[in-house]
């Protein structure tokens, strides 16, 4: 709901504040006083096309804010959290600073953001009827779900949505299973090729450090024996470590009764050092042995740890990842050998996932078709009491071509009107004249108030060309639909005027040299002599004011 409006120095407005209410608000006030600059001030808000002329003369920029309350769930909030815009809160701000070269700054949550942003935003909170060309009932593309909301196909459309999706992704996997078996047909040769060579190798993980370790040991083969061989010398010089170590223990041991115990450490000190020595000594022999001199087994690792490099570097790999790569190019040929019975399975899940889509769409589309009928019939029964008796309103339920389908089902929705009895129905803003569109719109927003997600509609002089009766029908429609949302209309009618819940007076008066407009809450006098006044015209007479008590009747400000 539009809960307030702030403006700057646009066209005749120098600062105007204005707070709306929930409900029917009526903007009334005498031609040339400033009402359509109102509108104006609220398009820039909401994202529409800006001009310089619409700043104030003298001024050097003009400034637009709208505040609307956000009701959870509203459909602004998604647009929000799409563009990462802050919008926990039940409030949203909309600026528009229009400058003097015709430039403009678009800001939401006073987050600069684009003017398109700026409108998609704002056409999810107020829609404007009869001054700004797109409005969303006369945009096919909104057509389909208006209908939809209005036939409460939520489910079924949810549902279309679902197996949608799940057809196209069943569709892109037999996709990427075809084009794979194709590659692989066609590389077949060197499939087998590859394959053969790479079992012929068997490579496998961790081998390349292995045998890297062994080549560097085997190539100084010589070196480490000749320094083993020299340990075992040294360890074997004159009677030999073991044998010195033995002595050493001999000699302690026969005098250790006699030590008061300050010769065990040092005893067990040289047993630890005894064994220790036996431990090397063997480890040093097997060592010894173990050294491999034999020039064929070098050539045999070497021989190998280059065959496997040189192979990954034909693949374009690393060694390691060798035998990875043997298991997808076997499995690649496994799926040419089966005879794409894969692919076939694929294509039979890609098939079920069309019928199940294609039957969701079907029992859509008759949900559709039902719905029409009944949104056809609740226009034509708003047509004879706003004048557009001769008029018929039809809404075409049209079956798309396959390559047209998408999450939204099979089919185009278009509202048609033919304003003369024989004349073929074509688009609403190509057939209906200005008044007549007005009250097209109307009737479609009385049919359809609890579908339009839009919570406050503003309507600009949706009277226009209409008087009496005709007139009283379009203000007890407007205040029908203000019952659930907020809607404001700038209307010359008294009996539009007389349905409001609030009253607005817009004036123009001259104020040091300067024309500027202004606009004010009515009281009920002041409202009632605003009554009289559309009534009589310049001179408001005793009977005129009659008049407006009588059609003001119970309904005070």
């Amino acid at each position: 709901m539009l809960r307030t409006l702030s403006i700057r120095d646009v066209v005749l407005i120098g600062r105007l504040d204005l707070v709306f209410q929930p409900g029917l608000c009526v903007l009334t006030g005498e031609t040339g006083a400033g009402k359509s600059i109102l509108l104006d001030a609220l398009g820039l808000a909401l994202g529409y096309r800006a001009e310089s002329r619409l700043i104030r003369h003298g001024a050097r920029q003009a400034a637009v804010t709208a505040e609307i309350q956000l009701d959870p769930g509203h459909p602004a909030r998604a647009l929000l959290e799409e563009h990462g815009i802050d919008g926990d809160g039940d409030v949203l701000l909309l600026r528009r600073v229009l400058d003097a070269d015709g430039r403009s700054r678009a800001f939401v949550n006073d987050q600069p953001v684009s003017v398109s942003l700026l409108r998609s935003v704002g056409q999810t909170c107020v829609e404007i009827h009869g001054q700004f060309e797109s409005q969303r009932l006369l945009d096919p593309s909104y057509h389909r779900s208006l209908l939809d909301a209005h036939g409460k196909l939520d489910t079924r459309v949810q549902r279309v949505g679902e197996a949608w999706r799940s057809w196209r992704r069943a569709a892109a996997a037999m996709n990427k299973a075809a084009l794979d078996l194709e590659a692989a047909r066609r590389d077949e040769e060197y499939l087998r090729h590859a394959v053969d060579e790479l079992e012929r190798l068997a490579p496998e993980p961790g081998e390349e450090a292995t045998l890297a370790a062994d080549r560097a040991l085997l190539m100084n083969g010589e070196k480490l024996l000749d320094a083993m061989n020299q340990a075992a010398a040294e360890l074997g010089v004159g009677p030999g470590v073991e044998s010195a170590l033995q002595a050493a223990l001999g000699h302690l041991e026969r005098a250790a009764g006699k030590a008061e115990g300050r010769l065990d450490d040092v005893i067990a000190a040289l047993e630890r050092a005894s064994a220790e020595s036996t431990e090397a000594g063997s480890l040093l022999e097997k060592s010894r042995q173990a050294v491999d001199l034999d020039p064929r087994t070098l050539e045999s690792v070497e021989e190998r740890l280059f065959a496997l490099r040189a192979l990954a570097r034909k693949h374009g790999t690393d060694v390691d990842s060798l035998a990875g790569l043997l298991d997808r190019l076997t499995a690649d040929l496994a799926s040419i050998e089966d005879g794409g019975a894969a692919l076939e399975r694929l294509a039979r899940e890609e098939a079920a996932a069309k019928a199940d889509y294609v039957d969701a769409a079907g029992k859509l589309s008759e949900g559709r078709r039902r719905a029409a009928a009944r949104l056809d019939k609740a226009v034509a029964g708003e047509m004879e009491p706003l004048k557009l008796g001769k008029a018929v309103f039809s809404t075409a339920v049209e079956t798309l071509e396959e390559a047209d389908w998408g999450e939204g089902g099979g089919d185009r929705v278009n509202f048609l009107v033919s304003t003369n009895p024989g004349s073929p129905p074509g688009p609403l803003n190509k057939i209906a004249s200005g008044g007549e569109l007005a009250r097209f719109m109307l009737a479609l927003k009385v049919v359809m108030a609890g579908a339009d997600p839009v919570f406050s509609i503003v309507f600009d002089e949706v009277d226009s060309g209409v008087g009496g009766a005709v007139a009283a029908a379009v203000g007890k429609r407007l205040a029908r639909i203000a019952e659930d949302i907020q809607v404001l209309v700038v209307t010359h009618s008294p009996q539009v005027a007389a349905e409001g819940a609030h009253h607005w007076l817009v004036t123009k008066s001259e104020v040091d040299s300067t024309v500027l407009t202004s606009v004010d809450v009515l009281t009920p006098a002041g409202r009632k002599e605003e009554i009289a006044r559309m009534l009589a015209g310049a001179q408001v007479t005793d009977e005129a004011r009659a008049a407006a008590g009588s059609l003001l009747g119970d309904r005070p400000l």
